[in-house]
């Protein structure tokens, strides 16, 4: 399926987009903010995933003011589940810059500035928040555009990559048609072109489609070479203090950065070491059931030790910590399986 044959490529996109697409996500037909949003919430993220995060944080956060106002732990509590928090940090960090710079940028190379806006993100808000006539490659375009074209190897590599830039470019149509043509691309690769049992009958670029014609859906796009994926353990340490749980603010950078997460040690320390560590009395109890969360690079099988404090040595938290009454625990800004752990201990 080649570029010049296919003129009729975005009119197709359109006219099916028009159609079948879809016409009630939460952030469609809204400004260049609730664009933002959104598509930062989408980034590695399914939309019915997203939708129930992005409504309350909108409902907390209508507007740029109201965000770059707001504290980081209000953001991440309102991020905590959705994963990937460098994304809600860029986020808040972007929305204080353009508090200070006028509001939110009115074209692609502003947005494309913006902390955590790669040139995809900032193509998909350029085209649906501006009409601005901007090409876009999530992967649900990708794997669209791979297979139409028979574009072999993984999209991950630079050639297959600025291969993909280039038909993409190549494909676009006049700004007048700019928004249902973006929308209609993320729809058919999100509901269509899945990565398993696409729906080739009912898609408008079958007739041309290489690798409907060849049975090759299967085979692209090519998936990232496998590799092992590493294993870590660690413990998590349950400080209970009658209702109240010690948390330490995570470091900026690393995973879970800049939440409230609970304090680790290496799985088999002993109580005693534990204890010296925090200058407290304590009494171990029994370990809670232990979890594994999968992140993207590695897996993480966590080992919750659980412990009653006696005595205290100060009344108050150490900077970098803060003690969380149980009852509070929907509001902070806490990882998803800190939360299920607090959630357990709370029953």
């Amino acid at each position: 399926m080649e570029t010049a044959s296919n003129s009729d490529f975005a009119v197709r996109v359109c006219a099916w987009q028009r159609q079948y697409g879809r016409h009630d996500l939460p952030w469609q037909g809204r400004d260049g903010y609730a664009v933002w949003v959104s598509e930062i919430m989408l980034q590695q993220t399914q939309v019915e995933t997203v939708i129930p995060y992005y409504q309350r944080f909108m409902a907390r956060f209508p507007d740029l003011a109201t965000l770059a106002a707001a504290s980081l732990d209000e953001v991440m509590g309102l991020w905590s589940g959705l994963g990937y928090y460098a994304r809600g940090r860029n986020l808040h960090r972007a929305a204080q810059q353009m508090a200070v710079t006028g509001g939110f940028p009115s074209d692609f190379a502003a947005i494309a500035g913006l902390p955590g806006v790669g040139r995809s993100t900032a193509g998909a808000i350029a085209a649906l928040a501006l009409g601005e006539r901007q090409a876009i490659l999530d992967g649900n375009v990708r794997r669209v555009l791979c297979r139409a074209f028979g574009v072999a190897g993984w999209p991950g590599e630079a050639a297959v990559q600025a291969k993909l830039w280039g038909l993409a470019e190549a494909l676009l149509p006049e700004v007048t048609e700019i928004r249902p043509y973006t929308q209609g691309l993320m729809d058919l690769g999100a509901t269509l072109c899945t990565r398993s049992r696409p729906r080739c009958a009912e898609c408008p670029l079958l007739d041309d489609c290489l690798a409907a014609r060849e049975g090759r859906q299967a085979d692209l796009p090519q998936a990232r070479p496998r590799k092992t994926v590493p294993e870590r353990e660690v413990a998590l340490l349950i400080l209970r203090y009658a209702d109240q749980i010690l948390l330490e603010r995570r470091p900026a950078s690393g995973i879970w950065g800049g939440l409230w997460s609970l304090p680790e040690a290496e799985p088999d320390t002993p109580p005693a070491f534990i204890a010296q560590r925090f200058a407290a009395v304590l009494d171990e109890r029994p370990e809670a059931e232990a979890l594994i969360h999968t992140f993207s690079h590695f897996r993480l099988h966590i080992r919750p030790r659980r412990f009653v404090v006696q005595r205290w040595p100060l009344q108050d938290a150490l900077p970098g910590q803060v003690w969380l009454a149980l009852d509070d625990i929907e509001g902070a800004a806490l990882p998803a399986p800190v939360r299920t752990l607090l959630e357990r201990e709370r029953l």
